[in-house]
């Protein structure tokens, strides 16, 4: 004779739409979807505008400092330099401290091309997160911060 087994409350999973990982990503991926598509028509990549916003706020970056802030290897930062380079949007140059060390630059270029993608990137914050109102808006990047902070989560986001 087959018992019958009663499911209690903790053994029974919770909907996908309980979690807040769950609203986190759905958002998330919809917002970075459509940024990334929306810099696909200026032939840059997010990596690559990750770079380039990068460069433009920190002076006397080398790619290995680049690099760790983006969380990603020495070989992978140095693919996204090398197509910035080939854009003409990255000057790299001797650093005058240790002939061995690169430091990166933005180019005349980069630094006309950077106001247009963020013009890019504020446009798809809008485009997203009208619904909610300015207070609302920041009320959800502090809420956001505190949770990254918490956790340590200091990597710039580039997928």
């Amino acid at each position: 004779m087959e018992t019958i087994r009663k499911h209690s409350p903790e053994s029974r999973p919770s909907a996908l739409d309980a979690h807040l990982g769950y609203w986190l990503r759905l958002v998330s991926n919809e917002v970075s979807h459509a940024f990334e598509r929306a810099l696909r028509k200026r032939d840059i990549s997010v990596a690559e505008w990750v770079a380039l916003n990068q460069l433009a706020t920190a002076t006397g970056l080398t790619p290995a400092t680049l690099a760790a802030a983006m969380g990603m290897t020495r070989g992978a930062i140095s693919k996204i330099l090398d197509k910035l380079s080939a854009k003409q949007l990255i000057a790299r140059s001797v650093s005058a401290l240790d002939n061995r060390v690169q430091i990166l630059s933005l180019t005349t270029q980069g630094r006309r091309m950077l106001p247009q993608l963020t013009h890019i990137a504020d446009g798809n914050d809008a485009l997203f997160f009208a619904a909610l109102s300015a207070v609302e808006q920041a009320a959800l990047r502090n809420l956001l911060r505190k949770v990254a902070r918490t956790g340590q989560i200091v990597r710039i986001p580039v997928e």
